[in-house]
């Protein structure tokens, strides 16, 4: 059984990643999940999805985290601020 993929979006209208859904499903639910009642900086947010799935992710955490951030922000599901070091929060 082949497995699903999906094209990511970006921000900036630049080219998406076609990457499995599974891994973008893992990566988003963690992404929220971390976002949840806080605004958290670029370096905290990619701490966070280290520590939650380093031993249970097959894959580089940060590549995947990033690809599917952009396409969070893409889709208007999260938002960075203006100041620096930027933050990520809910929309």
């Amino acid at each position: 059984m082949a497995e699903g993929k999906i094209l990511t979006k970006h921000p900036l209208n630049k080219s998406g990643k076609n990457i499995s859904k599974q891994k973008y499903e893992t990566l988003k639910k963690a992404i929220l999940s971390a976002l949840q009642n806080r605004e958290l900086t670029h370096t905290e947010l990619f701490n966070q999805l280290k520590k939650r799935l380093t031993s249970k992710f097959a894959g580089n955490v940060s590549w995947y985290g990033e690809t599917v951030k952009l396409d969070l922000e893409a889709r208007k599901i999260i938002e960075g601020t203006s100041p620096k070091p930027q933050e990520y929060r809910l929309k």
